[in-house]
């Protein structure tokens, strides 16, 4: 049995904060993980080949509304988990339950209790550092990764300056306004109704514990309690053979570059169509979610 952490203390949502999202039509499923009720959306045909689409800070499963309907007239079935403390899952209260280990737990139980093999894997930003920890954790239900503006930090990389600032802002700001946040990390905007829609899962600053302590879990140097895990994770992905492609933005300042590594050691990323999302921010999804979907349907088809 996986230990999964006990938290005593956490907040949910109310559901009425849910209501009126724009272009965002989809039923939540609920299942609960170490006592907390974990939300996902569970599109498309049972049967069909499923793509898990994993997000990061301080977003929810709303960033996935454009790439879900291109990815289910494909015929996959696409599974979008509100990661804990986001969205409509529930949201510890105090700051040391958050910590990256707790996080890989509480999200590969999840996968586990929903009984999914044969994965495509689209994660970006937290979505990657989470969601490639849980395909190390059980590779046998993964086929095929698909990597955008992310990647698995181990302490020993350069960090660019703009994620330091960042960082700052999250632990010391007294303002911390998610619809803004992530409009900021847009390049092709966001309406005021999409802003709203990304600040309904935090009714005031104590659901937004998560979102604050996210940034200062990234490991950044070689102390991080989170660097063996994520050394032994990159020790299968160098040996990792299934096909695995990159689809990062030109106009992320955080990530930008960051896809050479994964073409470089990863040998399933070999002889694939690697491709430059243009014109797209942090949050590609938002940007060009049309285009990454599309990329994703001809990366799984091709493989």
């Amino acid at each position: 049995m996986r230990q999964l952490p006990v938290v005593q203390d956490f907040l949910r949502t109310p559901e009425e904060r849910f209501q009126n999202l724009p272009d965002f039509p989809y039923q939540p499923h609920y299942t609960l993980i170490g006592g907390l009720r974990v939300a996902h959306i569970d599109e498309g045909p049972r049967d069909g080949p499923v793509v898990l689409l994993m997000h990061g800070e301080p977003a929810w499963s709303f960033l996935y509304r454009k790439m879900i309907p291109v990815l289910v007239s494909a015929g996959f079935r696409v599974v979008v988990p509100d990661q804990v403390g986001f969205g409509r899952t529930d949201k510890p209260v105090h700051r040391s339950d958050y910590t990256y280990h707790n996080h890989v737990q509480w999200m590969s139980a999840w996968l586990e209790t929903q009984n999914l093999s044969g994965i495509t894997l689209f994660c970006q930003d937290w979505g990657s550092l989470i969601g490639l920890r849980m395909v190390a954790e059980m590779p046998e239900r993964f086929d095929r990764i698909a990597l955008s503006n992310g990647g698995l930090p181990t302490g020993m990389e350069k960090i660019p300056r703009a994620f330091h600032i960042w960082r700052a802002f999250a632990m010391y700001s007294p303002w911390f306004p998610i619809g803004k946040i992530v409009r900021a990390g847009c390049a092709q905007g966001l309406s005021d109704e999409a802003a709203a829609a990304y600040d309904a899962p935090y009714p005031s600053s104590r659901y937004k514990v998560g979102a604050r302590v996210f940034p200062t879990l990234v490991p950044i140097d070689p102390s991080n309690p989170a660097r063996e895990a994520n050394e032994r994770a990159w020790d299968l992905y160098k040996a990792w053979k299934k096909p695995f492609i990159t689809l990062f933005s030109t106009r992320d300042p955080v990530t930008k570059g960051g896809e050479k590594i994964w073409q470089k050691y990863v040998p399933g990323a070999a002889g694939q169509n690697h491709t430059q999302i243009r014109g797209a921010g942090h949050f590609v999804q938002e940007d060009k979610g049309a285009e990454v979907a599309q990329a994703l349907v001809d990366f799984i088809r091709a493989n």
